[in-house]
């Protein structure tokens, strides 16, 4: 399981995402966005090699406070023919440069969305090390999904990224998060998906689907 090291980052997570999203064709703001770092899980790489978290970055500038959802990977060297999918490099405290990726983009991160809908991995607290991140839930209804030799291919656009995957699925990455109050409702023709929760104003506990898993 992956050890969290709570130490320096330089740039932050935020700052980096801050120069990375208004790029993005489903970013809702302004040039200059002022995120914070509302929520979000982890999923561990079977391997120890790679991190792999879910950030929601939260538009404190941005008329009604915008969540986006932020799937990055942190590798200790670059990814091979990855270099349009980098979100920066920051110097972190403990493990020193980590190069920061869109993990739509990363084999690693699917690979383990996918296990993680289909139920063969758990999602794990973003800040606490060998934890369960129990608030998190996912279904999938479907045959075994074959990932031998799969490399990911997303597209994204104005709604998100989606991300054609194994047996005729599609993975679409909810970029811009829908909160509500209770549980997100999940579409009936969805296969799969994956949702969980984070603290709202007023002590209010807003919840939102980050993917949904669907046949092509």
């Amino acid at each position: 399981m992956a050890v969290i090291h709570h130490t320096t980052l330089k740039p932050t997570k935020t700052e980096l995402l801050a120069g990375w999203l208004p790029g993005r064709p489903w970013y809702r703001g302004g040039p200059a966005p002022v995120l914070v770092k509302s929520g979000g899980f982890r999923l561990d790489d079977p391997e120890g090699e790679v991190g792999i978290e879910f950030i929601v970055a939260t538009d404190t500038a941005s008329p009604g406070r915008t969540a986006y959802l932020a799937p990055l990977t942190y590798r200790g060297a670059p990814l091979e023919g990855a270099e349009h999918a980098l979100v920066g490099t920051m110097e972190h405290g403990v493990l020193g440069t980590r190069w920061v990726y869109d993990g739509c983009h990363d084999p690693v991160l699917v690979t383990q969305s996918l296990a993680l809908i289909e139920g063969r991995a758990r999602a794990m607290a973003q800040s606490v090390s060998d934890t369960p991140d129990r608030e998190v839930t996912r279904s999938y209804t479907g045959a075994p999904l074959s990932l031998d030799g799969f490399t990911p291919e997303p597209a994204d656009d104005a709604d998100g990224t989606r991300l054609p995957t194994p047996n005729g699925t599609v993975l679409e990455i909810h970029r811009v998060l829908a909160p509500v109050a209770g549980q997100p409702p999940v579409p009936r023709d969805a296969l799969g998906h994956i949702a969980t929760g984070w603290p709202g104003p007023d002590d209010s506990r807003l919840r939102a689907l980050f993917m949904t898993l669907r046949q092509a």
